[in-house]
């Protein structure tokens, strides 16, 4: 068998390092796509959308040039989402994208070379490579064109699949002209859009603190009693024992933030980290220096709660999330990117999205009570509300 690759000169030559087949990667992201399969609109307003966006990161590169450091992520993740519509695109026109990037590679303006290939059962494979090549600005303007030619198609016909080859061809041009691996991208947007649209498998998430001892672990079980007295102050109990201390909204307009340890709690339940709960329970890992410094500290408790009060304002815009079933990809990512560097960053966004959305119901029935009982429980990796017993 011998599959189709593309090359980036900058890498090794004849190399195919982390070689995948396109109609792998259709097959991973196939259970991501939600929208109607029967309405082209949203994939193609999509398209042209990201598109603009990678648009956009090369004017910014531009313009701050080393100042702009998310430039490589950020544009690899944009050229992947180009891919995810595209195919979204193709799926419902009832061709495959494998099919389009084949043909559209058939064209000239490529050279060809036999590679070794990584792929198993595969052990050779065709490397193309684009011979000449303009700018990247200029690669982009052919791209935005081909994309803007894409939207007034509504059926497959032998006029629509040119404008199909057309935009193959300038996209995988202004993928050389970036310098990028096609691979990698791949790759990455497919444990992007799993990781968000997916229901992770609860057996492969990571348990942060399994190789350590009792005394060092989050409880998989737990229960705190959050009561407000008449100072208006809200206590912590856990077994018994009054924990941190006591809170008040700290804010004129009164939010009840005093009772946002219920988010750390959700965080200790669905993700299995919290430095914070960790610090008020006094089980950090001490048995692993470098484990409580880098984990457990206070840059990561820091961390921690930064992220919760910004995730608490955005909630108040939005009555806490009520009655919401979902919260936004933007939200998510930036989530994702105050998170990086921790251990923490390898829980998916789905888990993330569990974790905010169990958080806060429970924080509405806390707020409405001026108190309750935070249930958690690590193994199934839920929280949930108990009242106080009169």
């Amino acid at each position: 068998m011998i599959g189709e690759l593309f090359s980036n000169k900058r890498q090794h030559q004849g190399a195919c390092t982390g070689s995948i087949l396109l109609r792998d990667y259709v097959r991973e992201i196939d259970p991501t796509d939600k929208l109607s399969q029967d309405n082209l609109n949203p994939m193609l307003m999509g398209l042209f959308g990201e598109v603009g966006s990678i648009m956009s990161i090369s004017k910014k590169s531009r313009r701050e040039q080393d100042a702009y450091s998310e430039y490589q992520r950020d544009i690899e993740e944009e050229f992947g989402d180009v891919l995810w519509y595209f195919t979204a695109l193709c799926r419902r026109l009832k061709v495959s994208v494998d099919v389009v990037f084949s043909k559209a590679v058939d064209k000239n303006g490529y050279s060809e070379a036999i590679a070794a290939c990584d792929l198993p059962g595969s052990p050779l494979a065709r490397v193309l490579s684009i011979n000449e090549l303009p700018t990247l600005e200029k690669e982009l303007l052919n791209l935005g064109r081909a994309t803007a030619t894409l939207l007034n198609i509504d059926s497959l016909d032998e006029q629509t699949f040119k404008l199909l080859l057309r935009f193959s061809n300038c996209y995988l041009c202004a993928l050389r002209a970036a310098h990028l691996n096609f691979s990698k991208i791949i790759r990455m947007n497919i444990e992007k859009v799993r990781g968000r649209f997916l229901d992770p498998d609860t057996s492969t998430l990571p348990i942060f603190d399994k190789d350590f001892a009792d005394e060092e672990r989050l409880p998989w079980q737990f229960e705190i009693r959050i009561t407000q007295r008449k100072s208006g102050c809200g206590y912590l109990q856990w077994n018994g024992v009054f924990i941190g201390e006591p809170l008040t909204d700290n804010i004129l307009c009164q939010d009840g933030y005093r009772f946002h340890d219920v988010f750390h709690f959700a965080h200790a339940a669905i993700l299995h980290w919290s430095p914070v709960f960790r610090a008020l329970i006094k089980q950090k890992r001490k048995s692993k220096p470098e484990v409580d410094e880098a984990e457990d500290g206070g840059r990561a408790i820091v961390v921690e709660e930064g992220l919760t009060a910004w995730i608490f304002s955005r909630a108040k815009q939005l009555n806490f999330f009520d009655g919401h079933t979902s919260v936004s990809f933007d939200l998510l990512k930036t989530v994702q990117q105050f998170v990086r560097g921790y251990e923490v960053e390898a829980c998916p966004l789905k888990l993330w999205e569990q974790a905010i959305l169990y958080g806060y119901r429970v924080f509405r029935q806390i707020q409405r009570n001026n108190g309750g009982i935070v249930v958690g429980d690590r193994k199934e990796r839920t929280i949930r509300y108990k009242p106080i017993e009169s």
